[in-house]
């Protein structure tokens, strides 16, 4: 789904967006752990078993993790960096396309940036802006 979203309809979501994300966050780290148990299990005196069993798990995880994606991703909310914990929402500004942005830890929307520039390129978004959609 598209759409752009004004900065009262961003902040709405953003709870359970916030809650989506930690969950991929969380399945990201789970996968990681997974991977090392898989390269450990390949050791000379270990069984086929293990590592067959361990790529399963590996493969069930990942899949999961690109369904969490989708979803999160359905919403209209775009990841930017599950690492560096960045979400940005489409927005306009002066009739042009620009993203709504959000880094972890922060509880609301403050800031938003060019559609070609990325974290480093936010600026604040005034209180009286009513140029963003």
């Amino acid at each position: 789904m598209f759409s752009y979203f004004t900065i009262k309809d961003a902040n709405k979501i953003l709870p359970n967006t916030i809650k989506k994300f930690q969950e991929i966050v969380d399945m990201k780290k789970t996968i990681e752990k997974i991977q090392s148990e898989m390269e450990m299990s390949l050791h000379p005196s270990s069984d086929f078993k293990d590592y067959v069993l361990q790529k399963q798990k590996l493969n069930s995880a990942v899949s999961k993790l690109y369904k969490v994606i989708e979803e999160l991703e359905n919403t209209g909310v775009i990841i930017k960096s599950v690492d560096d914990g960045l979400l940005d929402f489409p927005s306009r500004r002066f009739n042009e396309d620009i993203w709504l942005c959000w880094k972890e830890g922060e509880t609301e929307i403050k800031f938003w940036h060019e559609k070609n520039e990325g974290f480093g390129g936010r600026k604040p978004i005034s209180v009286s802006d009513e140029s963003l959609v």
